[in-house]
């Protein structure tokens, strides 16, 4: 006899410091949003949508505001670094969360090379104002290593902490801020001096409503600074008032003067010839408005400059901060290498985290050839990761809404985040037609991360879930062989669940494993459970000796954890067990379970036949009863049950009931229905047969309620055995009341059974019980 035993690992909490106020917050956000649309984006946007780029911009306040108030929502009740990462972990099953975050990360590191590109064109086009020039360099390759410059310093700054950060970046905020406000005065004056200038809108969406619409995907990126806010939630001071307040503070900033510089530049801008201006905008690209400004502008050309390096030098200040706050996060949660979650000991900032998003937006800002494809895939990203943040939004509600202290909610809730769903999944579709480039990109980056998730984040996963085992003995589990898992709490249960495993292993020769769950509050560490081993020896060594007594070599497992159900499904997992026999003490409380929350939990998140056990059940049985629902579950029921029956003398009857008024002619149908389900069985459709009680296996065709029939003919019985299947939520709300029902006042011993489903059966009922159930917390 071997064992083995697992000490649970220390656990270490990573935080950072509250440096961060309402205002710092709130400059973050502004300083994000207030980059790449207006003075790298504009130009771009105003060739695309023409006069419409007003339109667009509003219209992308519009579709912000939506996801805005789910982050605000969300960012209040759970402020943790991470941001939209965080919550698709608690909001959505699988490994959507992963995806978040790897999506999270690669937007932010996605806008960070945006900004570092349009920060480097607007250096250069300074040195050239200047007459310094790019000391013979190429202007393209000029541009690549000022912006790996420029991303190196704000690394550093990153580096040096947040409060660091944040009082940089709000001085440049506000400097910038007022530039952009001589830029939109200046220009209100020329346009409302010259009533000729109002031509400049005529024709207003000359490339229609396509062009509207691939503006707005292209500009969405501008908008998303209220990611940023979210990701301060560590770091911030009183989290659930000043997240929410500084996400629309910023939105009200932010979205005014999008569109009053969309104006203004269209409207002003003097061309010097027939060119629209929005056309002239469009061939300037990044720099248009630059150009524009110096037309109308005191001291245009400076200015411009000055508020265009601020800005774009703030804004990659603000991602380079949350693409680094994501990769902590994943780090932190073991999705990513556990290094990239270590806080340096001096200035408490994550220093791996920092250096892996900084190398990647580097990496990016080289790797991407033009300026718009860098943002349409950003906004492709961040499009992306925020349908799934409404979606994890609505979930998180549902599932964990009187469990969190909410600063602010969502009004007309749930309506707002599906609207919000679908104009995002609307823009990210419509975004192939400006940078297919773009998508490719998208889709490689998720196809890698699929690749990580699947081979290394999945399995890390699985670790940090499965509860510890305290003693394994005698564990020499052939996987190839059939094993049957009975898991042990009740002395008084055992006889009858040993004796259903040995019926079932007499015709599938395999293992037993008995296992046993020492169950921890949730206030203590599992390693507390080591002090209840000694008593949980006696239940375990009777047990032992009971199946050795029937002829069974049982290998034996003690594990502890918070849920029982939890430490079941591990050693389901573990072991590959084909066969779950489990005791069940009565009728359950819960009115959201069928019977019993633990027994339900093991029954839908375990593939493999569960039995679960009701009064003293000894088998081989004389008489079984076996109602079936549908004629094609037939033959799966008198496969299982036929090995529990006594040889001589015994018989199954297969109850199937119709409605009443059923003509005869109806019931044989359904009769020789299922006597065709069983074929090669010893069966008869025939009630008046004489010989029925010779046979292993009869049919009956009753009628009336499905409970109240089944209740009253088990009293003829000496075993009742029910298909109870794991089911959609939609089956179980009709099916599942029945079996409660049945379950509780049927009158002999009970078996339900839910047999193996396939893979992909069970992957999709998994997924969609994800969002029905719940008893699940937050950790």
């Amino acid at each position: 006899m071997s064992a083995t035993q697992s000490t649970p690992s220390q656990a270490h909490t990573t935080e950072l410091s509250r440096d961060l106020g309402l205002f710092d917050i709130t400059m973050v956000g502004v300083a994000a949003m207030i980059g790449a649309g207006i003075f790298v984006l504009t130009g771009i946007a105003a060739g695309e949508a023409g006069p419409a780029l007003i339109v667009a911009f509003a219209l992308n306040g519009i579709v912000t505001l939506l996801t805005a108030m789910v982050y605000a929502e969300l960012g209040s009740a759970m402020p943790q670094a991470g941001g939209g990462y965080v919550w698709v972990r608690y909001g959505l099953p699988g490994g959507s969360a992963f995806m978040a975050g790897w999506m999270d990360w690669f937007a932010h590191a996605v806008a960070g090379s945006l900004y570092a590109l349009g920060f480097a064109s607007y250096l250069t086009e300074t040195l050239e104002m200047v007459g310094v020039g790019t000391f013979g360099v190429p202007h393209g390759l000029f541009n690549k290593i000022v912006a790996v410059a420029i991303a190196l310093v704000f690394i550093y700054i990153n580096f040096r902490g947040a409060s660091e950060t944040g009082a940089i970046g709000n001085i440049v905020t506000m400097g910038k801020i007022v530039i952009i406000g001589i830029f939109v005065v200046s220009g209100l004056v020329v346009i409302f001096g010259d009533p000729t200038k109002m031509q400049s809108f005529v024709p207003f969406a000359p490339n229609g409503i396509g062009g509207v619409i691939g503006a707005m995907g292209l500009t969405y990126i501008a908008y998303e600074g209220y990611e940023v806010i979210v990701q301060t939630g560590e770091e911030v001071k009183n989290p659930r008032r000043n997240i929410p307040k500084a996400i629309f503070l910023a939105l009200a900033i932010v979205v005014p003067i999008y569109v009053l510089v969309a104006f203004t530049c269209i409207g002003a801008v003097d061309t010097g010839s027939s060119t629209p201006s929005w056309q002239w905008l469009g061939q300037y690209k990044e720099l248009g408005l630059l150009h524009a400004a110096e037309g109308f502008m005191p001291f245009g050309s400076v200015l411009l400059l000055l508020g265009a390096l601020f800005s774009t030098m703030s804004a990659l200040n603000a991602t380079t901060y949350s693409s680094t706050r994501v990769c902590f996060a994943m780090g932190r949660d073991r999705n990513l290498p556990d290094a990239l979650g270590a806080v340096h000991p001096r200035t408490r900032t994550p220093y791996l985290a920092l250096a892996l998003s900084g190398a990647l937006i580097i990496a990016i800002a080289v790797g991407i050839p033009m300026i718009q494809d860098v943002a349409a895939a950003a906004s492709i990203m961040f499009l992306l990761l925020f349908m799934a943040v409404n979606v994890a939004a609505i979930t998180i509600r549902r599932k964990y809404g009187d469990k969190l202290k909410y600063g602010y909610l969502i009004p007309f809730f749930p309506y707002l985040p599906i609207v919000a769903i679908a104009l995002q999944l609307a823009l990210a579709v419509f975004l192939f037609n400006v940078s297919a480039l773009a998508w490719y990109v998208t889709i490689g980056w998720l196809a890698a991360g699929a690749l990580i998730y699947t081979f290394y984040a999945s399995r890390r996963e699985r670790e940090d879930r499965t509860s510890p085992v305290l003693v394994a003995e005698s564990l020499k589990i052939d996987r190839e062989r059939f094993s049957a898992l009975v898991p042990i709490a009740d002395p008084e249960r055992v006889d009858s669940l040993l004796e259903v495993a040995r019926g079932v292993l007499a015709t599938h020769p395999g293992d037993l494993v008995l296992a046993h769950v020492i169950t921890v509050p949730d206030q203590l560490p599992v390693s507390v459970g080591r002090d209840f081993v000694a008593d949980a020896r006696p239940l375990m060594d009777e047990s032992v000796r009971k199946a050795e007594a029937m002829g069974m070599a049982p290998n034996t497992v003690i594990r502890v954890g918070h849920r029982p159900a939890d430490a079941i499904i591990d050693t389901v997992g573990e072991y590959d067990a084909n066969l779950v026999v489990l005791g069940w003490r009565g009728d359950t409380s819960d009115p959201r379970t069928v019977i019993g929350s633990n027994i339900d939990r093991i029954v839908k998140q375990s593939n493999t036949d569960v039995v679960v056990v009701r009064g003293d059940v000894h088998v081989p049985a004389a008489r079984i009863l076996v109602p079936v629902q549908h004629p094609e579950h037939a033959h799966l029921m008198a496969g299982f049950v036929a090995p529990l029956t006594t040889e001589t003398g015994g018989y199954v009857e297969l109850l199937h009931i119709v409605e009443q008024g059923v003509d005869a002619s109806k019931r044989a149908e359904r009769a020789r229905a299922l006597a065709q389900e069983i074929k090669g069985f010893d069966t008869t459709p025939d009630e008046d047969d004489p010989d029925l009680r010779t046979r292993r296996f009869r049919i009956r065709i009753a009628s009336g309620d499905v409970s109240e029939e089944i209740i009253r003919r088990s009293s003829d019985f000496d075993l009742v055995v029910m298909g109870a299947s794991r089911e959609s939520w939609i089956r179980r709300t009709v099916w599942g009341d029945k079996t409660a029902r049945v379950a509780r006042d049927v009158q002999c011993p009970l078996m339900l059974v839910n047999l193996r489903s396939g893979q992909l059966q069970f992957n999709v009922s998994s997924f969609f019980q994800f969002f029905w159930d719940t008893e699940d917390e937050i950790e």
